[in-house]
């Protein structure tokens, strides 16, 4: 697998380091083969577990996430089951809350391995399993989202479909799960993925990627997430939660995240990457990204953490 693909639409400043290529490395969890890539650094303070959404994996996201880490911050990114090399043996039968269940166990087996303070990394969809998982585990060292996308919020589910009408619609497949769950069609059908950056050339790229927005999922899956019940903001048990929207997101505007931010039941804070579209690839927001990071890896506390599930 080429990681470096999608580093040709950073800025020139931020490309070499976005070429680092990391390890594959592999995780076996409920029959399936998981996809981990890394680059480990024992010498590092801090880790970083960078979650990809929906149209997205690890390959897209590495790039990204390496040209923004500082040193003294360890990188790995997960495939989730559909997308990557993760090896998916029923992908018919995959679910948004699979998603939520490997996340939370990923983040428990990472933290009893390593002590580590461990920073959930969330993109788009990803910063939803960021949250979920942190509050879910406790283990956590803090959470970053590029999106706090909520489905319970009727304006979340419209910007998440391609179209209002799959919005309204999705819902209710609950009741054609056994006959129409299992049918699968390509994720730019369920999604917007023509608003995934604000440049053309790198949404056309996202979109013929196999791996990622040229994959096929279960309509099953954009049903279960459209109707997931996360939990509540008010109910939030997790770390500290860094939002760092892209300004001018076409996709999912920063409004829809800050509803949820605001409620949340733990210290805050929103930061709007200018000039960045859905897929942050632009400065001057992709400094602030960098800068954020670099805050992150010197002021996030080494302390013990529990692992045990609060909900």
């Amino acid at each position: 697998m080429q990681f470096d693909d999608y580093a040709q639409f950073l800025p020139p400043e931020y490309r070499e380091r976005a070429r680092v290529a990391p390890a594959s490395t592999w995780w076996q969890w409920r029959g399936r083969r998981v996809h981990i890539a890394r680059a480990e650094l024992p010498e590092a303070r801090l880790r970083v577990l960078v979650l990809h959404g929906g149209g997205g994996h690890s390959g897209a996201l590495w790039p990204l996430a390496a040209a923004v880490a500082p040193d003294g911050v360890e990188l790995l990114a997960v495939d989730l089951p559909l997308y990557g090399a993760t090896v998916e043996p029923n992908p018919r039968a995959v679910r948004y809350g699979d998603w939520i269940e490997l996340v939370c166990d990923l983040v428990r087996a990472e933290t009893a391995r390593d002590p580590r303070p461990l920073v959930l990394f969330g993109a788009s969809m990803g910063g939803m399993l960021a949250y979920e998982a942190a509050t879910r585990t406790g283990a956590a060292a803090h959470v970053l989202a590029t999106c706090l996308l909520d489905p319970a919020d009727p304006a979340a589910r419209r910007a998440a479909a391609r179209t209002p009408a799959a919005a309204r619609l999705a819902p209710g497949l609950a009741a054609l799960e056994p006959v129409l769950g299992g049918v699968m069609v390509p994720i730019r059908l369920l999604g917007d993925l023509r608003a995934m950056s604000a440049n053309a050339e790198l949404t056309r790229f996202c979109a013929r990627d196999p791996r990622g927005g040229g994959a096929r999922v279960p309509l099953g899956f954009m049903a279960s997430f459209l109707r997931f019940e996360h939990t509540a903001p008010a109910g939030y048990t997790g770390p500290p939660v860094t939002l760092v929207h892209p300004a001018d997101d076409a996709w999912t505007p920063p409004a829809l995240s800050l509803r949820v931010l605001e409620r949340i039941a733990a210290p805050t804070e929103a930061i709007m990457l200018e000039g960045c579209g859905h897929f942050p690839v632009e400065r001057p927001g992709l400094d602030r990204l960098a800068d954020v990071m670099l805050r992150l890896r010197d002021t996030v506390p080494v302390v013990s953490r529990s692992t045990s599930e609060t909900s």
